[in-house]
């Protein structure tokens, strides 16, 4: 319990620390763009309109309201690579910074996430535009879309923190994740229905892919406007709070050896 409380004291006194690097990771990213921060709405309704274009001769007469389906899925997934690829150079990108300086390296992890997590938030503008552009109903089963995000965030975060780990001592896991990465949007229900998968891959799925859980409670609640299921819901946690921990026992053993690394 003094470590948790330790740790939680040092998040405190270093929150400025995080605020300013997501600053900065999104100026940097904006930077000379002349569309700015609209670019967080018109990419993923530019991606959406491409994939429609394209998957809905085969899918979307078994899916009701497929623009809505489609975006919900993808900005969803893309939240969970991007802020993961980030992440997964948050150590070894700032080791400068660590060699001059005490700062607690997870600092920089939790900033990569957040700073993903506030495009994520952004992207929501471009949901809203497809709703009412397909006049889809909007019901007060939304307002928990921030716990959803919540539950999304933790577990990108112990997916980072185990990346950001693994990133210092191999740094070729960036191939392999995005070999990972590509497979694991495949094997998630983005832009097809579950039901036309073989019945042993789909239980695999339904039980074991952390994101069809984030992606499911996300489209019950805009597109059926009721609660997600309790599997869903506590399974959301369970994946989040698992993976969180497992991310961040395995980067606290290790962070102090980074710096031999780095």
């Amino acid at each position: 319990m003094s470590t948790l409380k330790f740790r939680i004291r040092m998040f405190i006194k270093y929150k400025g620390l995080i605020r300013e690097l997501v600053s900065r990771d999104l100026k940097l990213k904006y930077r000379r763009s002349f569309l700015g921060y609209l670019w967080s709405i018109l990419n993923p309704l530019l991606v959406m309109i491409v994939m429609t274009v394209v998957f809905s001769a085969m899918f979307s007469r078994n899916i009701e309201n497929y623009p809505v389906y489609l975006l919900i899925g993808r900005m969803t997934f893309d939240f969970m690579t991007t802020s993961t690829n980030q992440a997964m150079n948050s150590v070894t990108g700032n080791a400068a910074l660590l060699k001059k300086t005490y700062i607690p390296k997870y600092i920089f992890t939790v900033a990569k996430v957040t700073s993903a997590l506030v495009d994520y938030a952004f992207s929501l503008g471009a949901l809203i535009i497809v709703m009412i552009f397909t006049r889809t109903p909007f019901h007060l089963s939304m307002l928990l879309i921030p716990i959803l995000m919540i539950q999304l965030y933790i577990f990108c975060l112990g997916v980072g923190f185990l990346l950001a780990e693994l990133n210092v001592y191999f740094r070729d896991i960036q191939y392999i994740y995005k070999a990972i990465t590509t497979a694991w949007m495949y094997l998630t229900p983005i832009f097809y229905p579950i039901d036309i998968l073989p019945a042993g891959l789909r239980l695999m799925i339904e039980n074991g892919n952390a994101m069809y859980y984030y992606i499911m409670q996300f489209r019950i609640i805009v597109l059926e406007g009721v609660l997600p299921s309790a599997k869903l819901f506590v399974g959301g946690w369970v994946f989040a709070l698992a993976m969180f921990a497992i991310g961040l026992s395995v980067f606290q053993k290790h962070k102090d050896n980074f710096i031999l690394y780095i």
